[in-house]
């Protein structure tokens, strides 16, 4: 009889791994490439399920291994679409996915940690505190499930690593994971350039980023040192502002790829003429876009959402400069499913009240 604290979890191993299982019990190579499509393109749960292997195959394996997925997903739904996907691990431990309708797009938003190892100031995950690191299964599993839930008609079209967490702070297990979701044989055969993934500034590891051929974002959201040490104290401690603007000048683009900047917008702090102009110089030279990201407000936070016309102003002003710039839409606001607002669950039948900029978004 299998004893669970010792059994296999099938979705830890790596291919090489798997097929030294596979060869061990003196079964046929490509056993291993059968039970990866099982794991990872048809998102089965039950080894049993797992029906191209003979009876007994399936209960010698039955014997030893697993399918690590989560079994408890409660979804919270927006007014807008959007779908807060409240996960539950092993360890009792939750965390948040999300799926964001956008016109033609579908894009899901994943987490790295179980909480954050920063504490940026205006991010609720940042309030937790660092619980754990995610295993890579755990990252993936938040894409299987999140396909398990889609409806009919729809098809993720665009992969974000900017939920819970640093990713960089948790760079291994996001790089098996982007394996997983890129190989073309038996993985989920993701395109590198529909994934993006997303840092608060941990530059010395921009370039161990790049090796994963994924899209990279920077959440820049000051202009000056002592404006980053307010809004982002741990990050900034780990990488000026000053070192962080250096390695992304630094970092290898490939061709017709740009980096994207992301700035949250927090009413009369970081919003004024001045931030932009100092922004201009910033990133000047540049291959970028910058996102401008209107402060999604969460309770007990201590800043504001800007207006529409303070945050049309500060988009105009780097738009005279020369960058191209977009205004990130707010969605899944009443469900706590916005940017910087997860790790607050909330019952999507008692939604926030919306400012204009929100209701426009």
């Amino acid at each position: 009889m299998k004893n669970p604290s010792t059994s296999i979890d099938l979705l830890t191993l790596s291919e090489p791994k798997l097929a030294a299982l596979v060869a061990a019990r003196g079964w046929p190579r490509y056993r291993t490439g059968q039970i990866l499509r099982w794991l990872y393109q048809r998102r089965v749960r039950s080894i049993a399920d797992m029906t191209d292997l003979s009876i007994r195959e399936r209960e010698r394996l039955l014997e030893i291994a697993t399918i690590g997925r989560s079994t408890n997903c409660t979804v919270l739904e927006s007014q807008d679409g959007t779908r807060k996907l409240l996960l539950t691990l092993e360890d009792g431990k939750t965390i948040e996915t999300v799926l964001i309708p956008d016109e033609d797009r579908l894009t899901l938003c994943v987490s790295t940690q179980v909480g954050c190892m920063l504490d940026c100031a205006f991010c609720l995950t940042g309030t937790m505190g660092l619980s754990r690191n995610l295993k890579s299964q755990e990252i993936l599993d938040q894409v299987l499930t999140a396909q398990d839930h889609l409806r009919d008609g729809e098809r993720l079209t665009n992969l974000v690593f900017m939920g819970m967490g640093e990713p960089l702070a948790n760079l291994e297990a996001l790089a098996t994971a982007i394996h997983c979701l890129t190989n073309q044989s038996w993985g989920l055969g993701w395109s590198p350039r529909r994934i993006t993934v997303s840092t608060a500034g941990l530059a010395s590891r921009l370039k161990e980023v790049a090796a994963l051929g994924v899209n990279l974002a920077i959440s820049l959201n000051a202009t000056t040192e002592d404006q980053r040490r307010d809004l982002m104290p741990a990050v900034s401690e780990i990488a000026s502002l000053k070192s962080l603007l250096a390695a992304c000048r630094r970092y290898p683009l490939p061709p017709h790829r740009r980096l994207t900047f992301e700035y949250v917008l927090l009413s009369g702090v970081n919003d004024q003429p001045a931030d932009a102009q100092r922004l201009t110089r910033l990133l000047a030279g540049l291959r970028c876009k910058v996102n401008l990201i209107p402060f999604n407000e969460f309770p007990g936070s201590r800043f504001r959402r800007p207006t529409d016309d303070a945050v049309l102003q500060f988009q105009a002003a780097l738009q005279r400069a020369g960058l191209d710039v977009f205004i990130r839409k707010s969605r899944g606001r009443d469900v706590l499913g916005a940017c910087g607002q997860l790790g607050g669950a909330r019952d999507s039948r008692a939604p926030l009240a919306l400012t204009p900029v929100e209701s426009r978004c």
